[in-house]
């Protein structure tokens, strides 16, 4: 099936952009979420916006933390070695979505817009503390990752806002991870966990957990957290926040005929176990 048709505006800024978009319209970076979507008639803007080449959303800054533009493709990102040493689950995140040449062209921005509930990056923003940064017509604002995704395909974005970067915490101290169950068609996550945590010694000081592709949206689990922080990650301590991680997640399920609401919700315990067996690998 085609879209409908649709007027076309390159953007060469942000202000650019922004100004095209007062009169309505979707901004287009990669194109690998909306482009699907309007071919199948499920969104018709009746104009794009083309950020994709705009030169100040581009890019990755190590400067303390890390600051990454939102037309930063996914492959930029699971390659770059300052990525890797501050935040290796982004990395990881990053090289597991869908294929090389959705790699090559998806974008971060893009792809945490869209906000779909099995994509990898979201959940490994929620649990190392990542902040949105956000411009619209009224000026700039940053919200918390784990405020930013709303519910299925449903973020804190207002009409005309465009994504500018994503800031994220030096997490280079700490033993970090993403896996996810992927689909074996698709290669999204019917279950991902990311987790960081920060050791003292043989004991776990604090531990970031969030689980997404079995829920709505990627979600923050304090129960398992609390579970793990002052342990040495034994066996016992494993077991109780693999508990603690159904809890977590029990209002935010989702299934489906395949991989239903309570298998998903199990393996979410399994993969928190793997997530921390990969962190300290």
């Amino acid at each position: 099936m085609w879209p409908n048709k649709f007027d076309y505006v390159r953007a060469g800024s942000v202000d650019e952009a922004l100004a095209s978009a007062a009169g309505g319209g979707k901004f287009l970076a990669g194109g690998h979420s909306l482009l699907p979507a309007m071919k199948l008639r499920l969104d018709s803007p009746e104009q794009l916006i083309d950020i994709g080449r705009i030169p100040e959303l581009q890019g990755i800054s190590a400067n303390g933390g890390l600051t990454i533009g939102a037309g930063t493709t996914h492959d930029a990102i699971a390659s770059s070695a300052d990525v890797q040493a501050m935040c290796s689950a982004l990395a990881s995140a990053c090289g597991q979505v869908g294929d090389q040449g959705v790699r090559n062209f998806g974008t971060l921005g893009g792809n945490i817009a869209h906000a779909d509930p099995a994509s990898d990056p979201p959940t490994v923003l929620v649990a190392c503390g990542a902040t949105i940064n956000i411009q619209g017509a009224d000026g700039k604002r940053s919200v918390g990752a784990e405020d930013f995704f709303i519910d299925l395909f449903e973020t804190a974005l207002d009409d005309g806002e465009l994504i500018t970067s994503v800031s994220l915490p030096n997490c280079s101290d700490c033993q970090c991870a993403y896996v996810k169950f992927p689909h074996p068609a698709s290669r999204y996550a019917i279950v991902g966990v990311a987790v960081c945590l920060k050791m003292d010694g043989d004991t776990c000081a604090q531990a970031d957990v969030a689980v997404g592709g079995a829920t709505v949206k990627a979600v923050k689990c304090a129960d398992a957290e609390a579970a793990l922080a002052g342990t040495t990650l034994d066996e016992a301590a494993l077991n109780a926040a693999a508990e603690a991680v159904k809890a977590d997640i029990a209002e935010d399920l989702i299934g489906d005929i395949a991989y239903p609401e309570s298998y998903r919700q199990q393996m979410a315990g399994v993969f928190l176990k793997r997530a921390i067996a990969a962190a300290q690998g």
